[in-house]
């Protein structure tokens, strides 16, 4: 209850009557203030009227007035500059460390909050507040995409930034990294960043000229060179072949002149992978990519147009990798060049945040409006996520959209937080009268 007390506070949906403290005094709140998330007081810089007096201070919510104490907020000097404590039920007095008395307020939260608020939280279709998307003004929608677009712009660079920090203060080893995770294109992910960490591009980089040792070392660090990486059913037919012995040949010298560790293999998951996502097709492209020269940030910061990016990302196999998913087994020969979908792909969760986040560690802001640009200009993705938001009527015509609406679900709806979504809002401010019936609505659909 305590966070729909905060709700009706931050978004003043106040009970209509007028508002006193307990002890008879009129309050006019002026600003709520800016909601803290952080410890402290629940709101700073508030600006409240408590009879002729115009407070500016601190405001704390507790379901109960005698949260306060229980909190130790009496005790705590950064409550001091509280000038209005609110609670849902006021059941005793409140004082700082100075012992001075503080004014209080009790408020309640309209039934009509209460009731949409439970149907949020009980409803079985997803995401839950589908009845009231259509009925949404479009300067509404368009507002609270644009803010999760930028959102998950902002964690992807805090990410990549961590990254940075991890690599010695690297953005040149941190776009690298971040590109491989992608390369995983999901499944492998994780793997792929753990790779990446064991391959010193500083080393790499002497044999860049030479396609054959980037993709031993590749291949190498990856540990897939070794007997005990092949499932023993392919095992025999694997390591005799020509090319496997080449690859681990050739590591084994680059291991010995770098001191190279490689990863554990057991790292990797082929199961239930199609064969042109096989670890072993990823790094030959990765390979490719890195021999050519494709994966510098300067070249990245280059590009100024979408056609650039997918030319820049567009990447092929070497000529073993043309007629083999694995070691030993020979297929139909195909290029294997990466796919205008999978490109797309690592335009958006690579290059475009990249792009953005350097933008934002060199403060050239012309980075980063371009990111905002490129998002605007691709297509947006197709996925699960996708479909159901165009399936309760929001429309996803570019990758901005599409990746707003991803953390939507991934931020918001997945975490119940509907009290933190500008849709929820909307829903929760609703007069009943307004809404139909979840039951009725899903009954309707059945």
């Amino acid at each position: 209850m305590e966070q729909l007390l905060h709700y009706v506070w931050k978004h003043r949906l106040l009970p209509a009557r007028p508002l006193a403290t307990t002890d008879g005094r009129p309050i006019e709140v002026i600003d709520p203030g800016l909601h803290n998330r952080n410890s402290g007081p629940d709101f700073f810089n508030a600006k409240v009227k408590i009879g002729q007096t115009l407070w500016v201070g601190n405001v704390e919510i507790h379901d109960k007035s005698s949260d306060w104490f229980l909190h130790g907020h009496d005790h705590d000097a950064a409550y001091d500059n509280v000038v209005l404590h609110v609670a849902g039920i006021i059941d005793c007095d409140v004082t700082n460390t100075l012992g001075h008395f503080i004014p209080q307020m009790q408020i309640d939260v309209p039934q009509q909050v209460i009731d949409n608020y439970e149907e949020l939280l009980r409803t079985d279709q997803y995401p839950p507040c589908y009845r009231i998307i259509p009925q949404l003004a479009p300067i509404t929608i368009h507002a609270w995409m644009a803010a999760l677009q930028t959102e998950r712009l902002e964690q992807k660079t805090e990410a990549i930034a961590e990254r940075a920090r991890r690599l010695d203060g690297s953005w040149e080893d941190a776009y690298f990294m971040t590109l491989a995770r992608n390369y995983g294109f999901g499944i492998n992910g994780d793997s792929f960043e753990e790779w990446a960490a064991h391959i010193p591009l500083s080393a790499v980089g002497h044999h860049r000229d030479d396609q054959f040792q980037v993709e031993a070392i590749f291949m190498g660090q990856a540990g897939l060179l070794t007997p005990e990486s092949i499932p023993q059913r392919y095992r025999d037919e694997a390591v005799a072949d020509p090319y496997f012995q080449r690859l681990s040949k050739e590591y084994t010298y680059l291991a010995h002149k770098f001191s190279l560790q490689p990863m554990d293999h057991h790292r990797w998951r082929f199961l239930r992978l199609r064969p042109q996502n096989f670890p072993y097709i990823r790094l030959s492209q990765l390979a490719c990519l890195y021999h050519e020269r494709k994966t510098s940030l300067s070249q990245l910061t280059d590009c100024k147009t979408v056609a650039e990016l997918q030319n820049m990302m567009g990447t092929h196999v070497s000529d073993y990798w043309k007629t083999h998913y694995t070691f030993g087994q020979e297929s139909e020969s195909n290029t294997k060049h990466l796919s205008p979908f999978s490109i797309n792909l690592l335009l958006i969760n690579t290059c475009i945040p990249m792009l953005f986040a350097y933008g934002r560690h060199t403060a050239k802001e012309e980075y980063c409006d371009r990111a905002f640009d490129l998002l605007e200009q691709l297509r947006a993705e197709s996925n699960h996520i996708i479909r159901m938001w165009s399936e309760c009527g929001l429309k996803v015509k570019t990758a901005g959209d599409s990746q707003a609406l991803i953390q939507l679900k991934k931020e918001y709806c997945d975490r119940k937080d509907c009290l933190r979504c500008r849709i929820g809002y909307e829903y929760l401010r609703r007069p009943k009268d307004k809404t139909q019936q979840p039951h009725e609505q899903i009954n309707s659909k059945s």
